[in-house]
């Protein structure tokens, strides 16, 4: 029986997740093939490189929204001809916790500073809800598994979010930094775990992090209601840093289609992969991976 293991000692984020799964085996070029079929390029772009954290060698992969590389070019731009504004002409970018945002892993603080007001006035901001999001999923040309298992992870964090904030489960908005991210995080998950064909899903306990994050509403405490809420009847490890190691993203990649959590490894490893995280800690922060096979 062939078994996919996530070993969390360091926490799950959304693009970790694929990082390490692309790391395993999945071809990028298949993932982003499959990925055009949600016909959302025209608002991110996905870097997939080779990276490493404290010796250990993996893929890294980022999530870079459009609007956000115009920002960074308008921010140079007003850099380069010295324009000086104000303190609060400053306009900063940053992802935080907003109903579903995937944070990222607090990880992409690219703060865009001095930038004009009336060039973000003419960005279009607007926020997707659930309903947008399966439309987006369900009108796309994938497969029916990928579509389900995409809509299971979507509805764990929605399901968190509306009981968190007393909404209906269509009331919840993913706020449009965190959506587009959301999105390309969980419906990858989805292809490449449907790539991979595996006969079972194993995790390790989940490390969480500790002390506080930013969030939309303030600081929260880590992990945040969201993650906690996902995580619900899974085990969990607390404190090993103080920063946020498990997303609502990576929390909602486990509890839609993990079978069983153990510490235990009772198979045999046929292939260790790592994806790496964007954070400097004292720990490596990497997901890994294990394939194996398990006697049925």
């Amino acid at each position: 029986m062939k078994v996919l293991y996530y070993d969390c000692f360091c926490g799950i984020s959304g693009d970790m997740n694929l990082a390490v799964l692309i790391d395993i085996g999945v071809p990028k070029e298949y993932l982003t093939q499959e990925l055009s079929k949600l016909n959302l390029e025209s608002e991110y772009e996905m870097k997939i490189e080779r990276s490493e954290k404290l010796g250990i060698t993996g893929t890294r992969v980022e999530v870079i929204l459009k609007d956000k590389l115009e920002d960074m070019t308008y921010s140079q731009e007003q850099v380069l001809h010295g324009h000086n504004h104000e303190h609060n002409n400053e306009h900063i970018h940053e992802h935080s916790h907003h109903h579903g945002d995937e944070l990222h892993h607090n990880e992409n603080k690219h703060k865009h500073e001095h930038i004009h007001e009336s060039h973000i006035h003419n960005h279009e901001h607007h926020h997707r809800n659930l309903r947008d999001i399966e439309e987006i999923i369900s009108s796309s040309d994938l497969s029916d598994k990928v579509k389900k298992l995409s809509l299971d992870m979507f509805m764990k964090v929605a399901e968190a979010e509306a009981k968190i904030h007393g909404k209906d489960l269509y009331e919840v908005h993913f706020h449009e930094v965190g959506a587009i991210d959301s999105i390309v995080d969980m419906v990858g998950a989805a292809i490449c775990l449907d790539y991979l064909r595996v006969d079972k899903i194993i995790a390790s306990p989940v490390q969480v992090g500790g002390g506080f994050v930013k969030c939309a509403h303030g600081l929260m405490p880590v992990p945040a209601p969201a993650t906690a809420e996902i995580l619900k009847n899974i085990p969990i490890n607390t404190g090993i840093v103080q920063f946020e190691t498990t997303t609502p993203t990576g929390a909602a990649i486990l509890a839609a289609n993990v079978q069983e959590f153990t510490s235990k490894a009772e198979f045999s490893i046929k292939k260790v992969a790592y994806g790496i995280g964007h954070r400097d800690l004292e720990i490596p922060n990497v997901l890994r991976v294990y394939l194996g096979e398990q006697e049925s």
